[in-house]
């Protein structure tokens, strides 16, 4: 038997709200508490109510109706998160449409009354009689994440080290998760981010539902692990028992023994495989699903095996008419969930066995009148070959049938008394008619009444969802301006450090120990350009400023035309230590501009990054060096001019005599 068919031996809450509105005002709810003997009844608030279930932890919460319990589908998924790992939801009057309590209630023999202690507990004695239906959110996959309890940093000396660290402990957490799912036995899948040093995650997808999952979800220091059950697309009913539905039956034996059950309809309830149960432990996994009216295979003729199962449900038997080729059973099945070949090929021999009868059914759904079970009767013409009429009278006979009291013989009725017999079986099977009719208007008002309610509930969803768009466009604009203004505030930093390194080095300059320091501070900052290019000059005036009076070092000054020149004179420096010589043109516009410029292997330099100091002395020896030198050109060009112009004059006189 499985977990779910043992309720009555459980604790059961049965709940109904009784007064407040879950989307309004805080409710109250009674709550029975039933455990198979005794009953507890309290009106409680909907907190005291989370918590009575987290701290008793009962079987089944059951309702007549989920959303009395949340407000919509994602509050509802809420609920259904927070409750316990051994703890369901039960919704006792049907799936996704419901039918009224008190119709649910009086056909199970559960007693009811209208006020809400009342309901509550017909709620709970349904739920503990394994009638209703579970409602799930989730699949029996779970998500173990395995990743980093905090955050590695934005840098430091010992970052490296820090990340390592993490990386390391996530990676040493991941393989003790793995080995204590090994030793569960537990399938799973794990997807692994690796990182520096280790993992940054690990992710587990484990086919086992939490409380069957031997890891607790925990944070601890570098690590921490998360438990989180896989989310379904929507809101899911599942039966709790099928024991009164009948059902077609697919089975494949072998070492590897499968069955599928389905409906009358073609509905899939359930698939199966085994290597190690035996036929009685399969019959009764079947017994706990349905009660089998056609037993089919995939082969003809039946293995004996099959056979063995349909005697034993004393039901039809099926087979194709050849083997199913397996392209056709992959077609039929298609749409339908299995784990393995041998369960594909069980439910596709119960498929085509639903294919091959299905107009046998609908044809004695026809047939069958209001107020008898369709189903019984399908079973009565398939498996024990009865007509549709003999199958109707068996079952009129048997709802009829009385203790025959003692007396005389009876006579036999006049035609009068037969008319009348006809007549009132006639009044008595229209009025079971009308009764049908008037349950399926109730159930059609309720219908309306649920859609009108759904209705409701879409429109105020939609209006909560308009309401959180705008929010979520507000909050990313807002967003992106905080983003901005960090860019923003990261670039000043940036511009911050980058003068705040260089002021250090300026300061580094002024109080360095140099040994000349001790000797009159005979000591001149130097400012290095690495090449003489437009872009160097002006990276070094970003850098640290080019001002008038500056000593500057050009590393290359080679290659540099007149107008960098006019670039590097516009900052008017003392002098121009090179390396490398000047092309003419810029030569002469330093000379032009009065600007010295000396070869830096005269000056004795001390290199600080992009900065330097020369003693003053060499300073000033190249700037008078380079005067003389200065003067002996204009005397030189003066000179050249002069004999030019006594040249012209000469030939001047010349051409006048």
């Amino acid at each position: 038997m499985n977990a779910r068919t043992s309720a009555l031996d459980s604790l059961v809450f049965g709940v109904d709200i009784q007064s407040g509105d879950i989307r309004g005002d805080a409710p109250s709810y009674a709550l029975v508490v039933f455990d198979g003997e005794s009953i507890e009844r309290d009106v409680v608030s909907h907190r005291k109510l989370r918590r009575r279930i987290e701290a008793d932890e009962p079987a089944v919460v059951a309702t007549d109706n989920a959303y009395e319990l949340a407000a919509d589908k994602d509050d509802l998924v809420r609920f259904l998160r927070s409750l316990p790992h051994g703890t369901s939801l039960v919704q006792v009057t049907g799936a996704e449409r419901p039918e009224p309590l008190s119709r649910v209630a009086s056909r199970h023999g559960v007693p009811y009354g209208k006020k809400p202690m009342q309901e509550a507990e017909a709620s709970a004695r349904l739920a503990a009689a394994n009638v209703g239906y579970e409602v799930t959110a989730f699949t029996d996959t779970t998500t173990v994440k395995v990743s980093r309890g905090r955050s590695t940093g934005k840098g430091g000396w010992s970052q490296d080290r820090y990340t390592r660290r993490i990386h390391g402990n996530v990676k040493r957490q991941a393989r003790e998760v793995e080995s204590e799912l090994d030793d569960a036995g537990l399938d799973y899948e794990v997807d692994i981010t690796e990182k520096y040093g280790g993992y940054s995650n690990a992710v587990f997808s484990v086919s086992a539902r939490p409380q069957d999952i031997p890891v607790s979800a925990h944070r601890s220091g570098d690590t921490r692990v998360e438990i989180e059950r896989e989310r379904r697309d929507g809101i899911e009913f599942e039966p709790l028992v099928k024991r009164r539905d009948r059902v077609i039956v697919g089975i494949d034996p072998g070492t590897t023994t499968a069955a599928a059950v389905i409906g009358l309809d073609g509905t899939v309830f359930d698939v199966y495989s085994t290597r190690t149960a035996d036929t009685a432990e399969v019959i009764e996994w079947l017994v706990e699903r349905g009660r089998p009216v056609i037993v089919a295979a995939d082969v003809t003729p039946m293995p004996e095996t099959v056979e063995t199962f349909r005697r034993s449900f004393n039901a039809a038997g099926w087979t194709p008419g050849s083997d199913l080729p397996v392209d056709e059973k992959l077609h039929r099945t298609r749409d339908e969930a299995y784990d393995n070949d041998h369960e594909r090929d069980a439910l596709a021999a119960a498929l085509f066995a639903f294919d091959s009868h299905e107009d046998q059914f609908e044809r004695v759904g026809r047939k069958t009148p209001a107020g008898i079970d369709r189903a019984e009767v399908i079973a009565r013409v398939v498996a024990d070959e009865q007509s549709v009429e003999g199958a109707l009278s068996d079952l009129r006979d048997d709802d009829g049938k009385e203790e025959e009291e003692s007396g005389p013989e009876p006579r036999e009725l006049t035609d009068e008394e037969k008319r009348i017999r006809d007549l009132e079986s006639q009044v008595d099977r229209l009025q079971a008619h009308v009764d049908d009719l008037k349950d399926e208007l109730d159930e059609k008002d309720d219908e309306i009444e649920g859609l009108e309610e759904e209705l409701s509930d879409a429109r105020r969803e939609e209006r909560l969802e308009a309401r959180r768009d705008r929010e979520v466009t507000r909050i990313r604009r807002e967003n992106s301006r905080l983003e901005r203004e960090r860019d923003e505030a990261e670039e000043t930093v940036e511009e911050l450090e980058d003068k705040l390194a260089r002021m250090k080095t300026l300061w580094k300059l002024d109080h360095d120990n140099f040994a000349d320091v001790s000797r009159g501070r005979d000591l001149v900052p130097v400012k290095a350009v690495e090449q003489f290019t437009k872009r160097a000059i002006e990276r070094a005036d970003e850098q640290y400023g080019l001002a008038a009076g500056d000593v500057v070092y050009l590393r290359d000054a080679s290659g540099a035309g007149r107008a960098t020149a006019e670039r590097l004179a516009e900052t008017e420096p003392r002098v121009i230590l090179r390396n490398g010589g000047l092309s003419g043109a810029a030569e002469e516009v330093l000379f032009d501009h009065e600007i010295p410029v000396g070869p830096a292997d005269d000056v004795t330099m001390q290199e600080v990054d992009e900065l330097a100091v020369a003693r003053e002395s060499d300073v000033e020896a190249v700037i008078n060096d380079w005067k003389r030198r200065a003067e002996e050109r204009e005397r030189e060009q003066t000179e050249a001019m002069m004999d030019e112009i006594i040249s012209e004059h000469r030939a001047g006189e010349g051409e006048r005599t």
